[in-house]
């Protein structure tokens, strides 16, 4: 992950500029790569991804550590074990994901998309390892110009061929968080997998292979919703890389260090923040749908401001508001802010609250509906109810059945009194309640299941239910 030493004069980034212009689709942006600070936040928040690949492979007590086992429909995260009755708390996982996208893009605009996307993340891989084989933009474009030769047909074999290796291994990573991570490669060796596990790795290898090598910049130019909807989401207070227009302009070229003239600005007109920008955007012309503020272009400017020895941030984070010479007003002053952020600690504080509270063993019951009761040939009332239970420990579970709420209640189950819920398995049963019409008080009367754990005592579930007589 070394960055080629920035040793190339001002004359150098002259001739580097001739090449540089905004992308439309006609040909391959290859964008110059500089050291700076936004592009060593750049790799930090890339490497975040490589948790991706090593996931799958860690183990929590004997088994995969983070798994969607779809088969027995569970979600599986380390110690915890979601199920569907607990898939409710996927929305709120949905809404906090929402406002922290739309809380960070209010504050400084498209920082997923040009930090932590994966999309953005992937094409920055494969071009930097295009930067390795093949050398800088002008070598790069000379070589796809030339003729098909010997070494040509080298590089462009090796690069393929390591996009190609990313590529399955993203598929594969993916396909690992749905089985067994060493199972699923044993089967992709041996030919063993079934057919969608194939589907998948083949969707992955196309769609890593041809978005992050070939389309690139095109993908967030027109396939991505987010370039089109950030427009809403970013208002006067929103910093973002901006070009000083006051102090760059009127732009002229200058020949080194202290030669800029007092009638020019301080932009040297060297295109290099057009030239380091990976979706080709001319910061200077103002923001464009183009632009995902990686911030590239601000390491560029200031790496040429210091050789010409003017002072740095002509190219800067900036809010419309700054530009203008108002003052930006702190987070807490801003409405959208504000509710961005009070819907994210809602959301926070749920999440938490349910992962917490999650019961070990989920109970319904139903009421039977046809008929409410029926009248036994003994003159008895008798209700029918359904219950479902899923134990969600990793052992068998053994309960008592009660009922309380209606003195002289008959209860009869077709488990018994006592239930055995299995591990991991939702099990119906029927229990009938049966009473006196004399014990009637009125038509429905609440009352409360009970299962008391035999082996575990402290697992105690109550469900409110009620009894049906006549009018």
């Amino acid at each position: 992950m070394n960055e080629q030493k920035d040793t190339q004069s001002i004359e150098d980034i002259y001739a580097d500029a001739a090449h540089w212009h905004v992308n439309t689709g006609g040909e391959t942006i290859h964008a110059k790569r500089v050291k700076g600070r936004f592009r060593t936040l750049k790799w930090y928040a890339g490497i975040l991804w490589l948790l991706f690949f090593i996931a799958p492979y860690a183990r929590w007590q004997g088994q995969q550590a983070i798994l969607f086992d779809i088969p027995h429909r569970q979600f599986h995260l380390f110690a915890m074990t979601i199920w569907p009755q607990d898939i409710w708390m996927l929305s709120l996982v949905l809404i906090l994901l929402a406002m922290t996208l739309f809380g960070v893009t209010a504050v400084a605009g498209r920082v997923w998309c040009g930090y932590f996307c994966f999309q953005t993340v992937w094409t920055d891989w494969f071009t930097w390892l295009e930067d390795r084989i093949e050398g800088n933009p002008i070598q790069r474009r000379k070589l796809d110009a030339a003729p098909w030769h010997g070494r040509k047909i080298r590089l462009k074999l090796f690069k393929h061929s390591l996009w190609l290796l990313i590529s399955i291994l993203t598929g594969v990573t993916f396909a690992a968080y749905f089985t067994d991570v060493y199972q699923l490669w044993i089967g992709y060796l041996t030919f063993e997998v079934p057919l969608v596990a194939w589907v998948v790795l083949a969707a992955f290898i196309f769609g890593t292979y041809v978005f992050a090598g070939f389309m690139r910049e095109q993908v967030c130019f027109w396939l991505c919703p987010y370039a089109r909807i950030q427009g809403v989401m970013v208002d006067k207070d929103t910093i973002l890389p901006t070009y000083d227009v006051n102090r760059g302009e009127p732009r002229g070229k200058t020949k080194g260090r202290g030669s800029t003239s007092g009638e020019r600005g301080d932009c040297v007109d060297c295109h290099l923040c057009v030239g380091v920008c990976p979706t080709g955007v001319d910061i200077r012309e103002g923001m464009q749908e183009g632009c995902i503020t990686c911030g590239m272009c601000i390491d560029a400017c200031d790496t040429v401001m210091e050789k010409v020895g003017n002072p740095k941030g002509l190219i800067r984070y900036m809010s419309e508001k700054e530009i203008s010479g108002e003052k930006l007003p702190p987070l807490y002053k801003r409405p959208r802010v504000i509710v961005y952020s009070m819907i994210f600690l809602m959301s926070v504080t749920g999440i938490l609250y349910c992962l917490t509270h999650i019961p070990p063993v989920e109970l319904s019951v139903v009421h039977e509906r046809q008929p409410l009761f029926i009248h036994m040939s003994d003159g008895g009332i008798q209700n029918k109810y359904t219950f479902k239970a899923v134990n969600k420990m990793p052992e068998d579970i053994r309960f008592r059945l009660s009922v309380r709420g209606l003195p002289g209640l008959k209860l009869s189950a077709s488990t018994g009194d006592m239930v055995v819920l299995k591990s991991g398995k939702a099990i119906p049963f029927h229990v009938f309640l049966r009473a006196r019409p004399e014990q009637l008080q009125q038509e429905n009367t609440p009352i409360y299941f009970q299962l008391r754990g035999i082996d575990k005592p402290e697992i105690h579930l109550e469900y409110k239910s009620v009894f049906i007589g006549p009018k």
